[in-house]
Order: structure tokens, then C-alpha cells, then sequence
């Protein structure tokens, strides 16, 4: 049981993740920001209570915001915090800066987010250390943001890695410290352990990785199921994924044109729950995640109104709630007298469902 087991131990895979990059962006374009709590998402008192955060500055955190909550539970528990809405204009035009350098050092990246990736850099001369310091210097010289860097020879513990010593650190993980870092890693910071496997695992005396290396194979898939597959690899350090650079899928989707117009808010609910049903069932049967979920509405007049909600970590994959979230959406778009032609949601910034995204087998 206590051997440590390794795939690939040659290569040199970089995570890195812009630190809160939505509001870094906002802190550097208007200094003032940096000294209160920013959350980057539409004020509740100006949405009517709709909306989710779409980020928040280290100082909103420590106050228990976070990504994808509400907007009025943020309020809640940060009412001196500023409330900007997403520009994502800008936020793009940063990203294609960002990603412009990670080209300068390989063609091999992995594209996770507008604020983060996979690098292989096993080809290059230069040590992970090394690379990862001047990467960051050129993200700091080109865009004045900081960003924070894990190195390992897989992308699980390189994805650690950049987690472990955020904001602005770098965290290299090599083959003599892998297992003593993954025993020591508390257990609600193991990839995919929402609030559900938590407290099984806590109600069970798994604490740690140390812990949770304890259990054999066979009782992980008896009480976990698919999820304790993965957990019996993640206590080990294993993750047998490559840095998938040639993926060409953007985005996945579905759109409805109706013959007859909908022009009640019931029909509306109903066919976004159908659209959220059949995205799903697509994006799991290509085992795909996303961050950004996009919601798109044209009118008899031929108006059309797009929208994107991107949170820090994936959407879970849930038809109720995404439809909710659609329809919160559409109710803010359009008063009482509409007309509707079309409706679609589709999900961008892809990426695998692997460990990154294990919460969806949760709640």
C-alpha cells in the first residue's frame, strides 16, 4: 500500500492561473480597488437579486465570497464590497495577451479557461523552475497581472501545484515529494470532493491523503462508485491524461426555433428546461465540462439577446439549475409583453471532465 505510483515521470507539465483574474484586471485598471472588497458580478439591488459572482478579490474572500454564489448571498456577507459588472471584452483582449506568451515557449498548451492552462514543456532545456519564473515575469512585464504556477509531471499535481501557494506563488512537485504532498493534503482540497463526498469521507475518519491511502480499491469503488476510482488514483498522484493542445471543440450547444412564438414565462421555462436537458446529456456523453454558459433569446422582431455567465470552476452539470439560471436571464431581457422565436444555451470554455471537475459527481 505504500508504494508511489508514476506515469510519464519525464515530463514537465505547467498549470498556470491568473490569480483572481477578472478582478486583478479591474484592481489594475483603478488602484483604489485594491484597498475594499471587489466582487466581480452585477449588483443584486440593480438585477433584481439575479445574477452569481463571477469572481471576488482576496479581501472579498476572506469574507466567505466566492465564484458562482449569488449575487444577493455575496451582498449578504460583504455589503461594503463594490459590485462591477463582467467586462469581458476586456477580459478576453488580456487573455489572448496571456496565451500569445505561453506560445512563445511551446505549441503544446491546453487551453482551460481565459485565465488559465496546461503547459508541456518537457522538450524545452530549461528546468520547470526556471520556465515557470520567467513566464511569470513576461505575464507581469506584458499585463502588470501576477499569477501563480504548479510544476509536476502530471497535470493533477501540477494543478495542485498552482493552488497551493496562491496568490503570486510558484510550487514545484517532483517525484520525492509527491506522495509526502499528497498525504499531507487535507481532503476537501482533493479534486471533485464537494460537499456530499466531504462528509462521508469526514464521517468516515478521512482527513488526509494519508488517510484516504488507506483504503483499498475495492471499498473506494463499493462506497464512491465511479468517484472512488478516481479518488484511489488521486491519494497516489496518479493522472494518466496528456496535455490535450490539439482539441478543436469550442463550444457545445443546442438552439430551438418554434414555428409559433412562446409568450408566456411558462412556455419560455419549459423549453429551457428541455434545451438544459439535452445540453447535458451532450456534454456528458462527450465528457466535457464548462465555465461559461451562454444563453441566447430572439424575439418575433427579430431582436437577439446574448448572454454569458463564466464562473472560476466549471457549472455542474445540473438541468434544473441551469435552466433556472437561464430563465433569470431571460426575465431580466424581456418585460411581460414578448414574443419568442428562438432560444439556445450552449457552454464554452471546455475542458475534460476529469480531476479538475470530479464536483459534478457530487450534490
Amino acid at each position: 500500500m505504500g508504494e508511489f505510483l508514476t506515469t510519464s515521470d519525464s515530463r514537465k507539465i505547467l498549470h498556470v492561473d491568473l490569480d483572481a483574474f477578472y478582478a486583478q484586471i479591474e484592481m489594475r485598471d483603478n488602484p483604489r480597488l485594491k484597498k475594499i472588497p471587489l466582487i466581480v458580478g452585477r449588483d443584486p439591488q440593480q438585477s433584481h437579486g439575479h445574477g452569481v459572482v463571477a469572481t471576488a478579490n482576496y479581501l472579498a474572500r476572506q469574507l466567505g465570497v466566492h465564484s458562482a454564489m449569488s449575487t444577493v448571498e455575496a451582498k449578504r456577507l460583504a455589503p461594503q464590497a463594490v459590485f462591477l459588472s463582467p467586462d469581458f471584452d476586456k477580459y478576453r483582449q488580456n487573455s489572448r495577451q496571456i496565451h500569445a506568451i505561453f506560445h512563445d515557449y511551446t505549441h503544446k498548451v491546453e487551453t482551460v479557461a481565459l485565465d488559465e492552462a496546461y503547459l508541456d514543456l518537457t522538450d524545452h532545456a530549461l528546468s520547470g523552475a526556471t520556465l515557470a519564473a520567467k513566464i511569470r515575469h513576461d505575464i507581469l512585464k506584458e499585463t502588470k497581472l501576477t499569477s501563480s504556477i504548479g510544476i509536476s509531471y502530471n497535470k493533477l499535481l501540477a494543478k495542485l501545484g498552482s493552488e497551493y501557494n496562491k496568490p503570486n506563488g510558484v510550487t514545484l512537485i517532483d517525484h520525492q515529494d509527491a506522495q509526502s504532498f499528497m498525504d499531507c493534503l487535507p481532503i476537501e482540497n482533493f479534486r471533485g470532493v464537494g460537499k456530499q463526498t466531504l462528509s462521508k469521507l469526514l464521517a468516515m475518519n478521512i482527513h488526509n491523503g494519508l488517510d484516504l491511502r488507506q483504503l483499498s480499491q475495492d471499498q473506494l469503488r463499493a462506497d464512491f462508485g465511479k468517484m472512488g476510482e478516481h479518488l484511489y488514483w488521486q491519494a497516489r498522484g496518479v493522472h494518466f491524461g496528456q496535455v490535450d493542445w490539439q482539441r478543436q471543440r469550442q463550444s457545445i450547444g443546442k438552439e430551438e426555433t418554434f414555428d409559433r412564438p412562446l409568450r408566456t414565462r411558462a412556455e419560455v421555462s419549459i423549453e429551457f428546461q428541455s434545451l438544459a436537458k439535452r445540453v447535458v446529456d451532450n456534454m456528458q456523453a462527450k465528457k466535457m465540462v464548462g465555465r461559461t454558459l451562454n444563453i441566447k433569446m430572439r424575439a418575433d422582431s427579430y431582436q437577439t439577446i446574448t448572454r454569458a455567465i463564466t464562473l472560476s470552476e466549471p457549472w455542474q452539470l445540473d438541468v434544473s439549475n441551469l435552466a433556472r439560471r437561464a430563465q433569470e436571464i431571460f426575465d431580466s431581457s424581456f418585460e411581460n409583453d414578448f414574443s419568442i422565436r428562438l432560444l439556445g444555451l450552449t457552454f464554452s470554455n471546455l475542458q475534460s471532465n476529469l480531476y479538475v471537475n470530479l464536483s459534478l459527481f457530487d450534490d
